[in-house]
Parts: structure tokens; sequence; C-alpha cells
């Protein structure tokens, strides 16, 4: 009786053994992807699992093996079963019975700006008796953009001003959102964002904001991302780049004609209406600040070339060097309003050094000082 026993045990074993061997995967479909396609940094969102054994076999151990970007960190109970080193690791364990469906959410949060990728799993199957494993690699393709984090609205206004007042001329051509001068009756061809509710309720009949005006102009933004210090500056770096995002967002907002360009992305244009907005963020997404780049100034000299009259510049670099300031100067030869925003760490023995100097001479940070006629420094300043 023993002896049966023992044969019937060592035969399931061997049956098992090649069921397992031959149809493990088998009706095995794994599905993993964000479950949102874009986020900012600061925001959380889910990463999605999703395994169906569709086949009369079950599974009593399948271990799934990813790896993602460490600038995506898993947290809450999702956090249990990573492993950070030069990347997320995460390891987890099903167990199936026959055709079943297990759906997994894993949290986590986007610490960084970027674009993120999981294009294949490691899968490993073991059978009833956990004595052999079988290995098997899912290829997919699952991506997210993380954007940059918005900076506080009421210091891009500082910057929106600064803009204005570069080229408030005698000539009441262009509506300027940013210079409000009064409230007036509703006209049929006021567009419609121009109603103040507020005052509205309190009259008669609908009321709309008054503005000043400026020439119909055109504002280009140039990013720099180049780090030309001796020590690394990622934090500034990245400043500057959710300084772009921020102001691109506010001009595009007030029906701006914006191009966006810079010596680590793709030039980005813009026309007026918030919608497209989007097209900048996943190109800022995508900067690598670590990818060698060119000088900022082989980008200014492109410009120079096409300079036109009605555009405004907005140039965005950490990198305070006589070179950059000089290409800077020169796209104010011709007339355009040129604004240069300064990311640097808070000064806290210089209390005024965030304001903005116009037309004077600038001191840069090799203590050299450069007459910057027609350009306005604005310096951005943050906690280190």
């Amino acid at each position: 009786m023993l002896l049966l026993l023992f044969l019937g045990a060592v035969m399931f074993y061997l049956l098992q053994e090649f069921l397992y061997r031959r149809y493990w995967k088998w009706g095995l479909n794994i599905t993993i992807g964000f479950e949102t396609r874009s986020a900012f940094e600061g925001e959380s969102a889910y990463l999605r699992e999703e395994i169906i054994n569709d086949k009369y076999l079950p599974l009593p151990a399948l271990e799934v093996n990813l790896a993602m970007d460490r600038g995506l960190k898993y947290f809450g109970e999702a956090k249990d079963n990573a492993n950070v080193t030069d990347q997320s690791y995460r390891r987890d364990i099903f167990s199936l019975f026959v055709r079943q469906k297990v759906i997994r959410r894993l949290p986590f949060v986007c610490e960084k700006r970027g674009f993120y990728e999981i294009t294949k799993a490691d899968v490993i199957g073991y059978d009833f008796f956990f004595r052999r494993s079988y290995h098997d690699n899912r290829e997919f393709r699952t991506f997210m953009y993380v954007y940059p984090r918005l900076v506080d609205s009421r210091r891009i206004a500082l910057l929106c001003r600064a803009i204005s007042g570069a080229v408030v001329t005698q000539n009441r051509l262009f509506p300027d959102p940013f210079q409000f001068s009064g409230i007036r009756e509703y006209r049929p061809s006021d567009p419609m964002h121009q109603i103040n509710w507020k005052a509205s309720a309190k009259g008669q009949g609908l009321l709309v904001n008054q503005f000043d005006s400026t020439t119909n102009i055109r504002m280009k933004l140039i990013l720099d991302t180049k780090d030309s210090g001796m020590i690394r500056q990622d934090k500034l770096n990245e400043e500057g780049i959710r300084i772009a995002a921020s102001l691109a967002f506010r001009m595009v907002k007030e029906r701006m004609d914006i191009t966006v360009t810079g010596n680590g992305m793709k030039r980005v244009h813009l026309k007026e209406g918030a919608g497209q907005i989007y097209k900048l963020y996943e190109e800022l997404a995508r900067i690598d600040i670590y990818k060698e780049a060119e000088k900022i100034c082989d980008e200014i000299k492109r410009e120079r070339k096409k300079l036109l009259p009605d555009v405004i510049y907005v140039v965005i670099s950490m990198n305070q060097d006589e070179e950059t300031a000089g290409a800077i100067v020169s796209l104010a030869e011709k007339g355009n309003g040129v604004l240069w925003v300064i990311p640097k760490f808070f000064d806290r023995g210089n209390e005024s050094s965030a304001g903005s100097i116009k037309e004077g001479e600038f001191a840069g940070g090799s203590g050299y000082r450069k007459s910057m006629r027609g350009v306005t420094v604005f310096r951005w300043e943050m906690e280190g």
C-alpha cells in the first residue's frame, strides 16, 4: 500500500512537472501600464498590474519583476516589495487559480520631472512543489510624462509685469492683458473671458475689464539648460525649466503668441490659447540636463540673425559669465525688449537682490561689471 502511494506521488510529481514545463505560460496574459499619461512634479499616480491565468492549470506562485526609474517613488503598501538602487526595482508575487484575473494598483509619487517608460518585465513561474522555476521575458511599452512643477503664480506675475513694462507704448494696437486700467460696459464684440462677473453682479448689466495696450508683439523664450560651472547646480537648472513652463502657460493663457527654444530642447511654437501648452510641457519633460549641450550663446547668435522689431526676448539662464551676458545684450541692439531671468540661490546677506535692474550695470558671478543697456535683469531666488 505504501509502495502504491509512493508510486502515485512520484507519478503526480512527474506529471505536474511535465505540465508546468510545457504549459505554465499558456493563457498567461500580463498587462502593466501607467494609469495616467501625465502628471506634474510632486503629484501621485498609479501603476496598474493585470495578471490573467486563462487556462485550467493553476499557478501556485508567479513572480513579476519590474524596474522603474527612481524618479518615480513607490509609497504606502507598494513600498514594501520595492528596492531602490540605480533604479526602483519591484518584486510582486501572485497566486492564481484556474481562469483567474488579479489586478493591483501600485501608488507612486512623481519626485522628478522627466519622461518615464517601462518596456519589459521578468516573469518567473513555479510548480506545485516549488522545486522548479520557469522564466519568461514579457516586452511591452508604457510611458508617462512628468511635467515640471508650476511655480508660484504671484512670482510669475512679477515677470509678466516686467515683460509688459518693456513693450508699453503710445500705440494702442493690441490689448495688454497685464495692464488693467478699469471697467466699462459690455459690447457684443468683447470676448467672454474679459467679463468681470463680480462687478456685473452689483450693476444692472454686464461689465468687462479694460486694459491698456501695447504693440502687437510676439515673445521668444530662450531656455539655457547647460551647466557651465565647476560645480553642478541641478536645482537651479530645474528651477529654470519650471519658470519657462509657468511663464509660457501664463502667456498663452492670455492669448499671446510665444516660441520656446533652447540648447537642450526642440523649438516649440505656441499660438494663442492655453490648450496647446501641453506640447511644451512634454518637450520640457524630455530635457536631459546631464546631456552635453551647446552654449546658449550659439542659440542666441542664430536668433540675432533674424531679429524682428515686434519680438520681445526672455532668456532664462543661470550662467552669468561674460560671454553669456554679451550675447544677451546683443539681442537688444536693435531695440528689442530683452528680459534676462537668472535662477539663483537665496542670498540672505542681500535682501534686495531678488528684484530687477533695468538698463544699468550688471555685476556677474565672477565679479566683473557689464553694461546691460536695453536688458532687464531679473534675479529669481530660491532656497538652496
